[in-house]
């Protein structure tokens, strides 16, 4: 009995010494107070780990009374708790870790950067920074805080907003929608307004800078935005939601989920409304937004996704297009709220410009996990966009066009409407230049507007597609190292252009002369077709029936691509080579210049190959250190307008690929508390085309085409994180490039009739800065959270090195005076944010944002780059001649959520 007795003893000192107790513990996100269930505890140096409970507790054994738990959830920063003793260690607050994208359900066709290991510069933005500080502000405004990114509102109506990445355009950047590219087929570029209620329905955005991780063959000259959107997966649940804001600004949605029932079924909808009056004069907009998913799971094998949204609306625009932009002087005259276009018709608010579209992008996802090793990913889209803008076309007599200050009233700037109509309906009328005109009948005692002359019109130039899509990848793991993947990109684009009449404006009808099928074809009030919600709710209607003016042709584009990646990833080391190649096809049907018998009428297809290859390494040197390179080439093909010139049929004899090369490095630093990351990268990007105008010395007017323009864009970023405390925390980047063209080019210019007019066009850009965005940018954020559930939010947001954008036709002398620079600027922010919790999980948020709080006066940008004479006036050293046009001043937003 002693033995066993002394057993017994000996045992349970042992197991003493191997188990010191037990550990608890609460996980909660500290800006909701919320329990985190699933989190991940570590006893840090071994294996020993459990999750918390559904209320965020957690239980763990622990075989030492001193030591360190790694506390870890998806979407939030990992936090290093010491404990001295057992027993309860009480509540653990996470931060959120603005690099992870909050609940994303990864897929095989969404490449999405992962810090300390994908090696390319990466900057994310989670769905509760969204939903926080959005507001009325434009979705790519929220980039502005992520390093070599330059967010504007542009013209300020809404949707109307651009993005440039390392100092590229959204031509030359990806946009990605859960891993489905979105640029235009055409001319690649991409219209915020057809996206205006993406925002209420992402997970989270994340900017890759640079060549990216893509493995799609796809047009990051810049970089990649990827936007996830909802998923099925998440838990039963809804929201409603109430925003206003300055002018008028008022949104609402509502939104719920199933959540996942026994039979593997989930579902997702939203449904939502945007309108105001627009900071800008005349600028009154109205958007609708639905979003509907659909999941269903029937085995661990399978899953299958399907999301249908659109988001159609009408919005006034105060336009970019040269011709019809205020200058300096206007602005400093009228107000920097000021709209060229503006003015009243019939006691009404009317102009020129209004944008209104509508464009439901529906996929079906399914994924097949066709062993422990392999997984079969596929996506089928569609999209139907529909709608265009107004403007106007033709003029006045003399050839007063609808930017001549004959018909602004010159107490208010605003184009006078019916002083247009009474013209136009052959009334005598005494125009603002002090000059009595009337309009003279035809021989049918009929009152016409032509596009030639005799009268203005508004006009509707529509741009509609039809876009389907297919994107397959099989994803490998050949071991826990190496795994591969393969795929395929399908795509096939229709692009439907034409322009009918909007509004004839007090004429008895519009006589168009541009189709040699229908010379003399009279459009009267009956056939006009007004550009509101009716003309784009239905995206399947026949277009046949609308009478069509200007021009009518058709775009077609198909591409085929395959793609492939070998990735080696281990706790250190981490990289990757891809390869891709396509095919992309293009056709151009023209019904108005060529006769229906004509044969040329419909082109052959151009097709043309292109492709990429790129690759990148990640060495995490220690837990706190990591270093990345990466680097690639791109040949990429041309834009649509780049292989058929003139508006016609005609194809380019000399174009090529562009040619992009990619060189980047970076270093990570992780502290904990205390996170940075450096980049700098250099982008070679080749054989670009352009098409520019020409007027010779002998007064002989035409275009050239120009091949083989180069841009070199290079530069340094940096970006950090300091948590000073639960309380106090900051966040900042500064970026700084130097893009510039690189080398003289030259061409040959050609009349409308195809006649050499000048067989050296020299354009002398060499050195010439890149402009229509900020070099120089730096943010710096004071996040404070005093209480549990309060964050309050402090920006400060730099721009320098602006330039203004550049035509490259003003450089045909070698002696000119290069870009020009717009003046420094620095906008201040500000942000509360509360959420009330009450019975289980309902709780209410508010949020509150105050933009450019000092009501700072800045130019955002230049569409001119005029330089000041002798004797001309100035504003902030910049020549009032320009068209620039400046920032929103102050403005605010109030948000309350309501989620159940």
């Amino acid at each position: 009995m002693k033995k066993i007795y002394f057993v017994l003893v000996a045992l349970f000192i042992a197991s003493t010494a191997i188990s010191q107790g037990t550990i608890t513990g609460t996980v909660t996100d500290v800006e909701l107070g919320e329990p985190l269930p699933g989190a991940n505890v570590v006893v840090q140096g071994t294996t020993n780990g459990t999750t918390s409970d559904f209320d965020g507790n957690f239980v763990i054994e622990v075989s030492k009374n001193t030591g360190t738990l790694l506390v870890s959830y998806i979407g939030f920063v990992t936090k290093k708790v010491n404990y001295t003793a057992v027993g309860a260690i009480g509540t653990i607050s996470l931060l959120p870790d603005a690099e992870e994208l909050e609940g994303v359900v990864v897929t095989g066709i969404m490449d999405i950067a992962k810090d300390r290991e994908t090696p390319v510069a990466v900057s994310t933005i989670r769905a509760t920074e969204i939903r926080e500080k959005l507001g009325s502000q434009e979705f790519p405004e929220l980039l502005k805080s992520t390093p070599s990114v330059y967010a504007t509102k542009s013209g300020g109506g809404f949707g109307d907003g651009r993005v440039n990445v390392r100092g590229f355009e959204s031509p030359n950047i990806a946009i990605m929608v859960n891993g489905i590219p979105v640029n235009d087929m055409e001319n690649g570029a991409v219209y915020w307004s057809n996206w205006a209620g993406l925002s209420d329905v992402t997970t989270g955005m994340q900017v890759q800078r640079g060549l990216g991780s893509s493995k799609l063959a796809i047009s990051s000259v810049g970089g990649t935005i990827n936007i996830i959107t909802k998923t099925t997966e998440q838990s039963q649940g809804g929201a409603v939601t109430v925003g206003m804001g300055n002018d008028g600004y008022l949104k609402t949605n509502v939104a719920y989920n199933t959540g996942k029932s026994d039979g593997g079924f989930a579902a997702s909808v939203l449904l939502g409304r945007t309108a105001g009056d627009g900071y800008i004069d005349g600028t009154k907009f109205e958007g609708y937004n639905y979003f509907i998913g659909l999941g269903y799971e029937p085995n661990e094998k399978h899953s299958f996704q399907f999301i249908l949204t659109g988001a159609p609306q009408v919005h006034d625009q105060r336009t970019t297009s040269f011709f019809n932009v205020a200058t300096v002087e206007d602005y400093l005259e009228y107000g920097d709220k000021y709209n060229y276009n503006y003015g009243s018709l019939n006691g009404e608010d009317f102009g020129w410009r209004s944008n209104f579209y509508h464009k439901p992008v529906t996929s079906l996802t399914w994924e097949w996990k066709m062993s422990e090793k392999s997984t079969l990913s596929t996506s089928a889209y569609a999209s139907f966009g529909r709608g265009g803008g107004t403007g106007d076309i033709g003029s006045g007599p003399g050839f007063g066009f609808a930017s001549s200050s004959r018909y602004r009233n010159p107490e208010n700037g605003q184009v006078d409407y019916d002083l247009i109509s009474r013209f136009n309906g052959g009334e005598a009328v005494t125009f603002y230049d002090g000059r009595d005109y009337q309009l003279s009948p035809n021989d049918d005692g009929e009152f016409l507007t032509t596009d030639f002359g005799d009268g203005l019109t508004r006009r509707a130039s529509m741009n509609s597609h039809n876009w389907f899509g297919l994107i397959a990848n099989l994803h490998t793991d050949i071991n826990e190292k190496f795994s591969y993947d393969f795929g395929v990109d399908l795509r096939s684009y229709k692009g439907i252009h034409y322009r009918r009449v909007d509004n004839l404006l007090g004429a008895d009808g519009y006589l168009d002369t541009n189709d040699v099928n229908a010379p003399e074809h009279i459009v009267r009030q009956n056939a006009t077709v007004a550009s509101d919600f009716s003309s784009i709710l239905n995206v399947f209607k026949d277009i046949d029936k609308e009478e069509k003016i200007d021009y009518y042709n058709d775009g077609l584009v198909r591409w085929y691509g395959a793609f492939g990646q070998m990735e080696y990833k281990t706790e250190v080391v981490s990289a990757f080579v891809q390869g891709g190649i396509s095919q992309q096809g293009f056709k151009r049907i023209d019904y108005f210049n060529y006769l229906d018998s004509d044969p040329e009428q419909e082109s052959d297809w151009e097709n043309i190959l292109g492709g990429n290859i790129k690759g990148g390494l990640n060495v995490n040197i220690n837990d706190e250190n990591n270093v990345f390179v990466n680097g690639g080439y791109y040949s990429k093909q041309p834009n649509f307008d780049a292989i058929f010139l003139n508006f016609v049929n005609d194809v380019n004899p000399d174009y090529r690929n562009e040619k992009i090369f990619g060189l980047e490095a970076g270093y990570g630093l992780n502290l904990g508390d205390f996170r940075a990351k450096l980049n700098v990268y250099r982008t070679s990007w080749k054989d670009r085309f352009i098409n520019v105008e020409v007027e010779t010395t002998t007064g002989d007017e035409g275009f050239a085409n120009i091949s083989g323009v180069e841009q070199v864009h290079k530069g340094v970023e940096i970006e950090a994180d300091y948590r000073a405390s639960e309380i106090v925390q900051f966040r900042g980047m500064i970026s700084l490039g130097d893009w510039e063209y690189a080398g003289n080019v030259n061409g040959v210019a050609f009349d409308d009739s195809q006649n050499v007019i000048d067989d050296d066009v020299n354009l002398y850009l060499d050195g010439v800065k890149v402009g229509n965005a900020a070099q120089f940018t730096s943010n710096l954020e004071m996040i404070i959270r005093p209480v549990e559930r309060l964050k309050l939010s402090a920006n400060w947001f730099t721009a320098a090195k602006l330039y203004a954008d550049i035509l490259a036709e003003d450089f045909d002398q070698p002696n000119h005076q290069g870009s020009l620079r717009l003046p420094t600027y620095n906008l201040f922010d500000a942000g509360a944010y509360y959420t009330f919790k009450f019975g289980g999980q309902n709780a209410i948020g508010l949020a509150l944002n105050v933009n450019n709080v000092f009501n700072t006066e800045y130019f955002a940008e230049s569409l001119t780059n005029t330089f000041p004479g002798s004797g001309d006036t100035t504003y902030e050293g910049i020549a009032t001649s320009n068209k620039a046009f400046f920032g929103f001043g102050r403005t605010w937003n109030l948000s309350l959520r309501y989620s159940f």
